[in-house]
């Protein structure tokens, strides 16, 4: 059985697989200091009144220097699009 959760740190492949599903670089509300990302997230449509929507240059950047990995996976088990994405440390996803 194919592993359906990936890891990645490429830019292209984390926005393409965003946008995609028409999601949006953002951060929780309150949670960066002084024209930097705080907690970064993807949302989707509807969207989520606790999270601010960032330029990708931004989220990038706040994701490079906390040395990020995009965990994600591109379909359900069921075979449907799916929506699950995490951010996670790099030291952390060699024990994905």
């Amino acid at each position: 059985m194919e592993k359906l959760s990936k890891t990645t740190t490429d830019h292209d492949t984390i926005r393409q697989w965003a946008e995609a599903r028409n999601g949006k670089p953002t951060q929780v509300q309150g949670t960066g200091e002084k024209g930097e990302a705080g907690v970064l997230r993807i949302d989707f449509p509807p969207g989520n009144d606790n999270l601010e929507e960032i330029s990708w240059e931004k989220f990038f950047e706040k994701f490079d220097n906390e040395n990020l990995v995009f965990l994600y996976q591109d379909e359900t088990s069921e075979g449907e699009t799916s929506y699950f994405n995490k951010l996670i440390y790099e030291e952390d996803s060699d024990k994905k």
